[in-house]
């Protein structure tokens, strides 16, 4: 059939001018609608798309293209002809949900498989007789409280449920879909959240107090879970986050933070990925106006926040999750796909249903939600893979055929979802970062919706940390490659933009390690007091650690993530609180006392990794498309590269200093080091003379590279000592450099 007719088909969405949720749009939102050329480039044929140009071996899968951009195209005017607008429609939380007018408050809720409904809750006693919800033909069911006294009907902060009678004419209740705040009981051991209406005074209402931040060249991500922000074995909070830890992030250069297990998820080891609340902030950490404070106080710092959104499935919880509202409906009935394409067998959890009217605006909505309300400067789109596919990635080895990508696996309706939500997100903020967890490396995923790519601005390079914990588990130094490691760190696909990563959260859980625990493992309890001689293993584990996130960085993307905690080398896993380590918050903490110990070895970690982000704040290599390799040798164990105008000199021998070591470069003139892995400062021994002057020599034909030296037209030589990693930038007559080196401060005039 027609797809026009498939979707109204499946969304119960009659053809008609008006639709049953028509929102007005709030005027204090301000948005900016595409522009209509880009829909124009993706709406007919998809011979005429962009991402041929960039691409053209994507032409083979022309019809794919063609079926995924129309569909695209003709939901967004559908979209557009019953709501207005795709940021009209995005805002269902005005409609859905409990939202308040001058007489009382309204309640609505999407549950067409319900026989009868109630709301119920402290405010009537939890007896819903007398406040019977109507159903209208759409499956949305309403009721209307009134104010009492000049007061609202439904108190601040009070427990609500919707009660409905499914088929079998069982009663249950659940938490209203679009609440914005739950709470649990922790009194009661697994007791299940309750919805809280949430809806404060004035008076208690957080105003923010500072604008978004200029978005960032590129983005120097710190990824931070604040439940497990406290360097105490228990719950942080936001405010506690934003007081201490932020500080932290700002002195080590990050301009951005990306934030987990912000949405409520009643199982608090599963790092905030089973969802049960998608409109609500994690009721740990404290209240919405706390979460608000955190945000702010970012902002206020010039760091951007990001969200860790999951919009790849949703817990398995029925009492207390969407899960809830499924009681034997059909598919076009329920939030979720249903038998074995609504369950992913390895989380356990409920698969969207992306064709759906309602899933589209629920999903959409919650977005806007996030960025409206709470001021999110954009998202890290969690489990894409899982979205991308019907096989969601299980069991399944890309081998980078693009039949892989472009065939019957494909999940379109989930594509296409993530192409309107990105078209949403860029359209209310241009400046908005949304990146994308990938491992499957799809094609033109991080290329614009108006030249029909799906339109993420960055996703994960997450081959990379697997290739670093490859070595670290089953190499031995000298069988390190240097060939394998460039090509691991620079095999992303052109013209889409990637951010990498030694190791975020995923290799910190427990089971696993931590970068420095593999290299240091046990004498990380026993040798890094800097009281005493650093013994071998220490050393080799503080150098090859700055050395590994370093080239990560420089090499291996356009932006750079490091989770809380790695920045500094911190020991042992993450282990939450769970039945198995007893309920234990031991290893659910940060030992910021580590780094903040001035004899501990920390300290060097930290500080060369806050002058890593300092390198790029000055020089903005990572946002330089300028990314030249000149060099690998095997048999030095070298890597020279140039990012941006700066050169980088890996030597990852183990015991070989070389003296006047020759390597390439584009520029003439004279050169310096900016960064020095071995500076004293860095717990390295100072071997690199900061204040010396290293002038180039020309190298064979100019404009014939082959004729040059590593196909670079001039070279330089520079002392490499082993196990060190050196950045060289080009002198300037009208630059004053001061003492040449950059350690934590600033030494260049900008």
């Amino acid at each position: 059939m027609d797809i026009t007719e498939k979707f109204l088909r499946h969304t119960t969405r009659p053809q008609r001018p008006k639709t049953h949720l028509k929102v007005e749009q709030n005027s204090t939102v301000t948005t900016i609608s595409e522009d209509s050329s880009s829909m124009e480039s993706i709406e007919g044929d998809a011979e005429n798309a962009a991402i041929f140009g960039v691409d053209p071996c994507l032409k083979q899968f022309k019809d794919h293209f063609n079926y995924r951009l129309k569909t695209y195209a003709e939901r967004k005017k559908l979209i557009e002809k019953y709501e207005g607008s795709l940021e009209s429609f995005a805002q269902g939380y005005l409609k859905f949900g409990f939202n308040r007018d001058q007489d009382g408050i309204v309640y609505h809720e999407w549950a067409p498989a319900a026989q009868e409904a109630q709301l119920v809750g402290d405010f009537n006693g939890w007896d819903g007789s007398n406040h019977k919800m109507e159903k209208d033909e759409f499956g949305v069911w309403t009721v209307r409280i009134q104010n009492t006294g000049g007061n609202p009907g439904i108190p601040h902060n009070s427990r609500v449920k919707f009660r409905f009678k499914h088929g079998n004419g069982i009663w249950v209740d659940r938490i209203p879909a679009w609440i914005r705040y739950a709470t649990v009981d922790h009194t009661r051991f697994a007791a299940p959240y309750d919805g809280v209406y949430w809806d404060p005074p004035p008076s208690e209402r957080y105003e923010f107090k500072h604008s978004r931040p200029p978005k960032p060249m590129a983005p120097c991500i710190y990824e931070a879970h604040v439940g497990m922000s406290s360097s105490e074995p228990r719950i942080s909070s936001y405010r506690e986050f934003a007081d201490y830890v932020l500080p932290r992030i700002k002195v080590n250069n990050y301009n951005t933070v990306q934030l987990m297990a912000i949405m409520e998820h009643s199982y608090y080891a599963s790092f905030g990925y089973h969802v049960t609340n998608f409109f609500a902030p994690s009721s740990r950490s404290g209240t919405p106006e706390d979460l608000k404070y955190l945000i702010d106080k970012a902002h206020g710092l010039g760091i951007h926040v990001l969200m860790d959104v999951v919009h790849s499935h949703a817990s398995n919880n029925i009492t207390d999750g969407l899960n809830g509202f499924d009681v034997g409906q059909r598919t076009e009935e329920s939030y979720f796909h249903t038998r074995e394409r609504g369950y992913h067998k390895l989380w356990d959890s409920r698969l969207f249903n992306y064709a759906n009217w309602e899933v589209l605006q629920f999903l959409l909505s919650n977005l806007r939600w996030w960025m409206d309300e709470f001021k999110f400067d954009g998202f890290r789109f969690d489990g894409v893979t899982s979205m991308l596919y019907f096989h969601h990635g299980i069991n399944m080895g890309f081998s980078g055929n693009y039949g892989e990508y472009f065939s019957e696996a494909t999940d379109v309706d989930a594509v296409v979802y993530m192409m309107l939500a990105n078209c949403l997100v860029h359209n209310l903020l241009p400046d908005a970062t949304v990146v994308a967890e990938d491992v499957s490396g799809m094609p033109v995923l991080c290329r614009p919706v108006s030249e029909g790519g799906v339109g993420f601005d960055y996703r994960l390079a997450m081959a990379i940390p697997d290739k670093w914990i490859d070595y670290l588990k089953n190499k031995k130094d000298e069988e390190w490659l240097m060939k394998e490691i460039v090509w691991s760190l620079t095999n992303r696909r052109y013209t889409e933009k990637c951010v990498s990563y030694a190791e975020s959260h995923d290799q910190a859980i427990v089971g696993d390690k931590t970068i420095a625990f593999f290299l240091m493992d046990k004498e990380m309890y026993s040798g890094m007091s800097d009281l005493q001689p650093a013994s071998p293993i220490v050393e080799r584990g503080i150098s090859l650690h700055k050395m590994i996130h370093f080239i990560t960085m420089a090499l291996g993307g356009e932006g750079y993530l490091n989770f809380m905690g790695n920045e500094f080398g911190h020991p042992e896993w993450i282990d939450f609180p769970r039945e198995g380590n007893g309920w234990s918050y031991a290893k659910c903490r940060r030992q910021w006392n580590l780094v903040d110990t001035d004899h501990l070895r920390y300290k060097y970690m930290n500080a060369f990794d806050r002058a890593m982000n300092l390198l790029d704040e000055i020089f903005l290599f990572l946002s330089s498309t300028k990314q030249i390799v000149s060099s690998t040798s095997e048999e030095d164990k070298v890597i020279v590269f140039e990012r941006g105008d700066l050169v980088f000199v890996f030597n990852f021998h183990p015991e070989n200093t070389y003296e006047g070591y020759k390597v390439g470069c584009d520029l003439p003139g004279k050169y310096r080091v900016a960064l020095d892995s071995d500076a004293f400062e860095f717990g390295g021994h100072g071997r690199v003379g900061h204040d010396v002057d290293h002038f180039t020599s020309p190298e064979g034909i100019p404009g014939v590279p082959e004729t040059n030296f590593n196909n670079r037209p001039n070279s330089v030589k520079v002392l490499s000592p082993p196990r060190t990693c050196v950045v060289y930038y080009k002198v300037e007559e009208n630059i004053d450099v001061g003492d040449g080196e950059m350690g934590t401060e600033k030494r260049f005039d900008q």
